[in-house]
């Protein structure tokens, strides 16, 4: 028995619609939808023909659409992005334990014991003096994958993927935590952007309208964002992610102050976000200021013909925003096609959901684009603001 359930493995998901599960219990008590149009654009990419939808999806400008369905050219999500963002909510089901001994060199970064390699900087230094060397902080391609680690391997083989021991002893390790929020800080002045509180919420920094103009610009930065929204959904902050995906879905649909993160904030950032209600939130507040509205690949589902049907006759949750069903379990297959016992099989496959429990930081509400609400008392004592970070994550994570 016990090698039965060694073996046990979950079945990757092949298309964008077993990747996103954010429509599958949606619910009209999570929000009133807004009026519901049927999509012009309803096709999901598969794995066979997504390249080109990859290409775009995180450092570059999506095309350009018009207001006309039947002019507008055939947009499709990523299956690469999907896929990536499946992974990591359902924390990496296929992971395997690293044999090597648990160093823990993340959290030993943070507790200013060991350097960062290959430079050699220790966390203190970078949180004292990188604070607003713009320069710096966008030139240096080292320093992101430590200060923002994941359970992936990045760009630089010299970092180390976290483990969950060792994410376990950060949460619990106040110094390690303290730094890591005045790390995030740093960052989000890099952008533009101030923490307000101790619960995640964010508003424009008083450097937000050069910062911006840069930010628009710079692409690599929205591959490093999408790695500090995950490494923070790893270090116990769930909750601040949300704050900040609302802050840049209202300065780029709203105001127009980052056109070009549109498509970055849609198909990566909102997905970081473990908890579907909380995505479908997110994703109606887009929709309702999105143009043209008919090129709106992320949901809600259309109701209009009263189907659950998408393109191709399954359920989906690509464009058409209706969740597919899980993936058939590898051992019902086989039980199909033969009668050999399970036992005898070396693998025995099951489908994962995006039921991971974990706390919704919902207390911000979406709400229209006349401001972000801050109805946070301030901090509760000196929560320091220094810090840095930054870098890429595509097909290949920071």
């Amino acid at each position: 028995m016990g090698n039965l359930l060694g073996s046990w493995r979950f079945k990757e998901p092949s298309t964008v619609e077993e990747c996103d599960s954010t429509w599958g219990s949606d619910s009209e008590e999570d929000e009133p939808p807004a009026a519901e149009e049927d999509s012009g654009i309803s096709d999901s990419v598969s794995p066979a023909d997504s390249e080109q939808a990859a290409g775009y999806a995180g450092d570059s400008t999506p095309p350009q659409l018009t207001d006309s369905p039947e002019s507008a050219p055939k947009m499709k999500r990523s299956f690469y992005a999907a896929r990536d963002l499946y992974k990591y909510r359902h924390s990496y089901p296929n992971l395997k334990k690293s044999r090597q001994p648990n160093e823990y060199r993340n959290l030993r970064f943070y507790l200013n014991k060991i350097s960062l390699v290959p430079d050699g900087i220790y966390i203190e230094e970078i949180l004292s003096k990188w604070r607003g060397d713009y320069e710096k902080l966008e030139h240096n391609h080292t320093y992101i994958q430590w200060l923002f680690p994941l359970r992936e391997q990045g760009l630089n083989f010299y970092a180390h993927e976290l483990t969950q021991d060792e994410i376990k002893e950060f949460q619990n390790t106040r110094e390690a935590k303290r730094r890591f929020l005045a790390a995030y800080s740093l960052m989000l002045d890099f952008y533009g952007v101030k923490l307000l509180d101790k619960s995640g919420g964010v508003a424009r920094a008083p450097n937000w309208l050069e910062r911006f103009q840069h930010l628009n610009e710079s692409h690599h930065n929205y591959l490093r964002i999408t790695r500090i929204l995950k490494s923070l959904g790893e270090l116990g902050y769930e909750a601040f992610k949300a704050p900040l995906v609302h802050l840049f879905l209202e300065e780029s649909l709203c105001h127009g102050t980052l056109p070009n993160m549109q498509h970055s904030i849609l198909e990566y950032y909102v997905y970081t976000i473990r908890q579907p209600a909380t995505r479908r939130r997110l994703l109606r507040f887009a929709r309702q200021h999105y143009k043209p509205r008919h090129a709106f690949l992320w949901g809600p589902p259309s109701k209009r013909h009263g189907s659950n049907q998408s393109v191709g006759g399954n359920p989906g949750a690509g464009s058409s925003g209706i969740r597919a069903p899980a993936p058939t379990p590898e051992p019902q297959r086989r039980e199909e096609e033969n009668t050999t016992s399970m036992l005898s099989g070396s693998t025995i496959s099951v489908s994962s959901l995006d039921g991971v429990m974990y706390q919704d930081g919902d207390g911000l509400g979406l709400m229209d684009c006349r401001g972000l609400r801050s109805n946070m008392s301030g901090l509760e004592g000196p929560l320091m603001m220094t810090g840095a970070i930054g870098e890429k994550n595509e097909l290949v994570p920071l």
